[in-house]
């Protein structure tokens, strides 16, 4: 059953013949990650699949059949910044060009206490962002040389917060030493700072036929969240009403598909790219929009995207 909300990419659009492109799609094993390196095989791509676990993007990968593009399975694990490098070595070595890098992977990490990466990093941060930062801009010359190109990056609803309540990067505690943990709260932040992002390298790359987004791929009924109690909760309560409420993986893999291959994308560079989501507290925001102005000012602030930036680079020893 088909939600009738959902955002579909057109029929051009999913039938663009990509033969001889390659993509980068991280956290492909499962969920959305995985869709959106299935379609692009099926339109002929070679697909990178950047998974932590190579065990389970081969597995992921059984779902393919007989498709007319190809892929390889590379580790990768984004709470390690030297794991990123060497992907990134790696890929470069084998590789001269790379025409889209899909930035999908990400976690949620719940609870009221910290976790950090090998690096120091508060673990939602450094996944959701750092990590793809470090990616994208080892890999911008590879990008820059097979223009056009494109970058998406996954954000989420929760960025956009409330009228009440907008999320922000806090740049004087990023990592979560001197304030109370909220988990959610570090999960929307994150997703606040891959919306600067993506607005600041935008900019940066104007001129350069290289485009760049921040998606928010809906509310997909995946894996997304794990396995802990309060996700168990939310899916059981939730489950009468998944065909209205949620989307499939094939209908969340839609903004992303739509940032890496529709004609029109590359005509709003830098911006947030918006499945339909009941999850957006400010009404207007419901219905979503290829591309959408997010509802939270704090994730369209250019001075704020550069001061991200310059602060990124050094935590990352760029």
């Amino acid at each position: 059953m088909a939600n009738k909300n959902v955002i579909w990419c057109d029929e051009k659009t999913l039938q663009k013949d990509i033969s001889g492109k390659i993509y980068i799609v991280t956290g492909a094993n499962s969920g959305v990650g995985l869709e959106t390196s299935k379609q692009l095989m099926k339109q002929g791509g070679h697909v990178i699949m950047a998974c932590r676990r190579v065990d389970a993007g081969e597995e992921g990968a059984k779902a393919f059949g007989n498709l007319k593009g190809s892929y390889e399975v590379m580790k990768v694990d984004f709470a390690d910044l030297q794991s990123v490098r060497d992907f990134a070595e790696k890929f470069k070595a084998k590789y001269d060009r790379l025409d889209g890098l899909m930035c999908n992977a990400g976690a949620l990490f719940s609870g009221d206490k910290a976790q950090y990466t090998k690096d120091g990093i508060e673990m939602s941060i450094g996944v959701s962002y750092f990590g793809h930062f470090l990616l994208t801009e080892l890999l911008l010359e590879q990008l820059k040389k097979s223009a056009p190109a494109r970058v998406g990056i996954l954000s989420s609803v929760g960025h956009a917060g409330s009228a009440k309540n907008r999320y922000k990067v806090h740049f004087e505690d990023i990592n979560w030493k001197n304030r109370k943990y909220n988990g959610v709260d570090a999960y929307c932040e994150a997703k606040v700072a891959v919306n600067l992002y993506a607005l600041e390298l935008g900019e940066r790359l104007k001129g350069t036929g290289v485009s760049t987004a921040s998606i928010h791929p809906g509310w997909a009924r995946s894996n997304f969240g794990g396995d802990g109690v309060m996700m168990k909760i939310v899916r059981f309560l939730l489950y009468p009403f998944r065909h209205s409420i949620t989307n499939s993986n094939e209908e969340s893999a839609q903004t992303s598909l739509h940032v890496l291959l529709s004609d029109d994308a590359p005509n709003y560079s830098g911006a947030y790219f918006s499945q339909h989501s009941v999850l957006y507290r400010d009404k207007e925001c419901k219905k979503g929009g290829w591309p959408m102005t997010s509802p939270n000012p704090n994730a369209n602030d250019r001075v704020a995207a550069k001061q991200l930036v310059e602060l990124s680079k050094k935590m990352v020893a760029l």
